[in-house]
């Protein structure tokens, strides 16, 4: 790997006994480690550290299958089945641009209802800030509404000047309902006597 190039891809050598070898490091590796290169957008080359053959898709192909045998089964059996049928077959050119240009696309998406999430919730902290201030908007909605249906709890106002207490006005409107109720109780008994 040129130290004067920071965009090369870092190299890896594999050695017959199927070791793997980071130039940039300069230490041995897993394939585990190349995954996570892989996650993180770290481009690197696998070469055969005799002859310098590029073998860095069948290391790739090797870490899917490793995923895929530890029960993260990402790529269904009716597609792996598909993939194999094309091999030989007249459109075999065509399929690596077709695929690459699907995910592609499909990682776009993704980055797209990603930023959609983001702006939409914030960060998580704020979130939660938005959630316990409508959680306290609701709680103080409810207790005043309590307030009106509660005057004997003895609140002690609205706090605003001039504006009547809450309990005396609900004590009012009790007054005001039962003076209705007496008066059709009393319309009901003079029916009822008829």
């Amino acid at each position: 790997m040129s130290q004067t190039d920071p965009n090369a891809p870092i190299i890896i050598k594999k050695y017959a006994n199927r070791r793997l070898y980071d130039t940039s490091a300069s230490r041995y590796v897993t394939l585990d480690h190349l995954r996570e290169l892989v996650k993180s957008n770290t481009d690197f080359k696998v070469v055969d550290a005799k002859s310098g053959d590029d073998l860095t898709r069948g290391v790739l192909a090797q870490i899917i299958f490793e995923e895929e045998s530890k029960g993260a089964n990402l790529l269904p059996v009716e597609f792996l089945r598909q993939l194999i049928g094309i091999y030989g077959d007249s459109m075999q050119a065509f399929v690596p641009d077709y695929l690459r240009l699907s995910m592609e696309g499909f990682m776009k998406q993704q980055e797209a209802i990603r930023a959609k999430m983001q702006d939409a919730m914030g960060s998580p902290r704020t979130a939660m800030a938005l959630m316990e201030e409508q959680t306290k908007r609701n709680m103080a909605m409810f207790e005043q509404a309590m307030s009106m249906f509660s005057p004997f709890k003895g609140h002690e106002g609205t706090g605003q000047s001039g504006a009547p207490d809450a309990s005396a006005q609900g004590g009012e409107d009790v007054a005001a309902m039962r003076a209705q109720l007496d008066a059709m109780q009393a319309k009901l008994d003079k029916l009822t006597k008829a």
